[in-house]
């Protein structure tokens, strides 16, 4: 799939793209197809082994299409912690 971005920089994981609206569109199917489901599934009705399997799919795809995304921008803020938690406790060391 040549159309979903995988790289990211972290300048570009901060702006909004048709990644993060594929996220936004698919999560609440991914949620509603899972818990119909589930709940038709714990009945036994073949329409709900369907459902939780098709929601457990579109999961699957929305983690693969926003993970990328998602680790670039964890990772960015991890450092940005870092140097914060550095800086603090330089400040920290002048009170005492």
């Amino acid at each position: 799939m040549g159309w979903i971005k995988r790289d990211w920089t972290p300048h570009e994981a901060e702006n909004w793209t048709k990644e993060d609206w594929i996220a936004v569109v698919l999560s609440p199917f991914s949620y509603v197809l899972i818990t119909m489901g589930l709940a038709m599934s714990l009945f036994l009705l073949p329409l709900g082994y369907l459902l939780l399997g098709l929601g457990v799919g579109i999961t699957i795809f929305l983690f693969w299409v926003i993970d990328p995304k998602l680790k670039v921008l964890s990772s960015e803020y991890e450092i940005k912690q870092r140097q914060y938690l550095k800086d603090l406790e330089q400040i920290q060391r002048w009170e005492d």
